[in-house]
């Protein structure tokens, strides 16, 4: 199959190993004592990083469900250049050893389909210059708190004389992330994130404020409202294989029940709003499932051409606002055709790290690789988040920057 390092070991490895910094340490994970974790090294070479985009993800998908049959899961992957991961790759417990082995990929290469056409471009404006932008962010702070001591700690940095004195910011969008991430770490929410709500939604209703940073702003809020049925999805493999129920954490749970108060006051905005900031407020609408009366009027006046890829989306936050199972299931087959799916191929794939359950006669591979860090679980029938209607619409704007040049040369998994 091509991979040129395998190594098996007993989960929690290097609690046991005297050297090691967790030797001696309590496990960060317990409930999979006694489990088997498969560490894995396989190279590809000879194409951009985002043509072999399709190939793994039909590999991840294949070996996805042939973990879920051997009762374990993935627990983790990463990508870098061959010789760096090889040269660090961890040889305790070293099964497998075949030197300059590399992954024989199909040719041609799997590509995927033709997508729907899109819908018309938006028109949202830009995200304005950024120190204007800074400007009309701190006055909101100002306003509604008085002072960094009043404000949640996610906004009373914004008031802070250190900041007031730092060095300008050169772009609005570097502006816009540091405050995303103030108010959720890498996207993660937080017991201080729901109280940072309020102020999202003051500045995507404040008019001082430029209309690409608002509708910036507004996918924050998509993104906090579908952290937690995202992290159900992501959790999905390993939930099934423990055996054990999923919750939500408290810090989703507030957000998004935070949110759902914010919702009357944004869409009171609807009449006003751009096509672009609509079709936001939409998506938010159906992953917070607020059954709002007027809901069916509002996707009516979004601009979905039939047969279009928008009209796909939109057609799924319709039948999450229903409640329509059927309606659901069809939609969804429709937006997973626009991706290459392949995933019965014979096993050529990819691996890094994954966890098998110590009843399992013999311990079997968890494979995935993805530039992206994304996880494809058994229980994720369909590669569409409930958040699909930010993430699919690929016409729509782009909320903060654009995503990563493909890299070029070796290509290698590990963890």
């Amino acid at each position: 199959m091509g991979h040129r390092l395998t190594a098996v070991r007993v989960h929690d490895h290097f609690r046991f190993v005297p050297s090691s910094f967790w030797y001696g340490k309590p496990s960060m994970d317990p409930e999979l004592e006694g489990w088997w974790q498969v560490f894995s090294l396989a190279v590809c070479s000879g194409y951009e990083r985002m043509a072999l985009e399709p190939f793994l993800r039909g590999e991840r998908i294949r070996v996805a469900s042939m973990a879920h049959t051997h009762g374990g899961f993935q627990q983790g992957h990463s990508e870098g250049h061959a010789a760096t991961l090889e040269a660090v790759f961890t040889r305790d417990g070293l099964v497998h050893d075949q030197p300059g082995a590399e992954v024989a990929l199909p040719i041609p290469l799997p590509e995927d389909p033709a997508r729907p056409p899109a819908g018309p471009p938006w028109n949202c404006g830009g995200v304005g210059e950024p120190a204007a932008v800074v400007q009309a962010v701190v006055a909101a702070a100002e306003r509604m708190y008085g002072s960094a001591e009043n404000a949640p700690d996610a906004v009373g940095w914004l008031l802070d004389e250190e900041f007031a004195f730092g060095e300008p910011y050169e772009t609005t969008g570097e502006f816009l992330g540091d405050l995303a991430d103030a108010v959720a770490h890498q996207g993660t929410c937080t017991d201080t994130t729901a109280e940072a709500v309020p102020f999202l939604t003051e500045l995507v209703c404040d008019d001082s404020v430029a209309p690409g940073s608002r509708l910036a702003l507004l996918g924050d809020l998509l993104r906090l409202a579908a952290s937690g049925p995202a992290a159900a999805v992501s959790s999905a493999d390993r939930v099934t294989a423990l055996g054990c129920g999923w919750e939500e954490s408290a810090a989703e749970y507030l957000t998004r029940r935070a949110i759902v108060s914010e919702l009357p006051r944004l869409l009171s905005r609807w009449e006003d709003e751009s096509g672009a900031v609509r079709f936001a407020l939409a998506a938010l609408t159906a992953v917070c499932k607020a059954h709002d009366q007027h809901a069916p009027s509002m996707l009516a006046t979004l601009p979905a051409p039939a047969d279009s890829s928008r009209a796909d989306v939109v057609s799924l936050m319709a039948a999450l606002l229903s409640d329509d199972r059927e309606g659901l299931v069809s939609t969804l087959d429709r937006l997973a055709a626009w991706r290459y799916r392949e995933g019965r191929r014979p096993e050529r794939g990819s691996s890094e790290s994954g966890t098998v359950h110590p009843s399992s006669p013999h311990p079997r591979r968890r494979e995935a690789r993805d530039h992206s860090g994304g996880v494809i679980h058994r229980n994720r029938v369909y590669p569409v988040p409930l958040h699909a209607a930010k993430q699919l619409d690929l016409d729509h704007p782009q909320y903060r920057r654009s995503a990563p040049p493909g890299e070029q040369g070796d290509e290698a998994a590990d963890e």
